[in-house]
């Protein structure tokens, strides 16, 4: 599956000039324009319910993949289907379910204490504000957005590794501090596009704009980028780097969004990644 876009020119558009705070913004606003065309079925990568699956899925997440926490989920949640449930594992048992998506023991502890806080301090519900989300044991701001924006609608950045790593490349800012990429991002944006600016770039760092070898051949925002040619250029070369469904592999989710082009994940222990 090629990237398409209306941006795919094969070079970007060089810049003779410091760039001025209103074509920053500009271009910015371009770029996401762009991203709702080549992924108008972004979505959160992690497989949840309701919001207590999704807040647990995000806490489990840290230090792992979307497709390893989707693989460990659902014994999870058959064991544990409820915070009071949670909050009375026995630690040995929780750990042991969770033990595939790495430091299991801290993060064990993390989802008692924050299942016990909920059943305590919230009525069994997870709340749906950020000054009560960051209450709870490990969970941050970066969390607590997740659940705001994919389980209650409420607008907000995520700044994961792949969001900051983008925005910075993209020259959007150069701030390193998670609160302050999220502040200068926020400042760019109208709000109503916050939650799905984050999936769109989330989804191009993870299928195209790679960490290590960016596929800046394939990328259909190319000209709109700074940072084209720290990558592969050329594109039949580029299209090898493609992941994901772009690639014709797998995505993360085993039960994927209905609109979603790709190949859903298999269980733990399924053939394939």
């Amino acid at each position: 599956m090629r990237p398409q876009g209306k941006a795919s020119a094969k070079k970007p558009v060089g810049k003779t000039k410091p760039e001025s705070r209103l074509a920053l913004v500009r271009r910015a606003r371009r770029i996401n324009r762009e991203l709702a065309e080549v992924y108008p079925y972004a979505h959160p990568e992690l497989d949840f319910r309701n919001p207590f699956e999704l807040l647990v899925a995000t806490v489990l997440s840290a230090q792992t993949t979307d497709l390893r926490v989707n693989q460990t989920t659902p014994a999870l949640f058959a064991k544990y289907p409820t915070p009071e449930d949670m909050a009375a594992a026995v630690p040995e048992e929780l750990e042991e379910v969770i033990r595939p998506t790495g430091f299991f023991r801290m993060k064990a502890k993390s989802l008692m204490g924050l299942s016990a806080a909920l059943r305590d301090d919230f009525g069994g519900e997870v709340p749906g504000r950020l000054e009560d989300l960051v209450t709870l044991p490990g969970v941050g701001r970066k969390t607590a957005h997740v659940v705001l924006g994919n389980a209650f609608g409420v607008p907000g950045i995520t700044v994961d590794t792949h969001f900051g790593r983008l925005v910075r490349r993209w020259k959007w800012t150069d701030q390193e501090d998670p609160e302050k990429v999220e502040a200068e991002i926020c400042a760019i944006f109208p709000k109503s596009e916050w939650t799905m600016l984050s999936h769109r770039v989330i989804f191009h760092g993870r299928r195209i704009c790679h960490a290590r070898k960016p596929a800046c051949g394939a990328c259909p925002i190319a000209p709109l980028c700074p940072a084209y040619g720290e990558g592969e250029t050329d594109p039949e070369k580029a299209r090898k780097l493609l992941k994901y469904e772009m690639g014709g592999q797998p995505g993360q989710r085993l039960s994927p969004p209905p609109d979603y082009p790709g190949t859903p994940a298999p269980p733990l222990g399924g053939a394939g990644r």
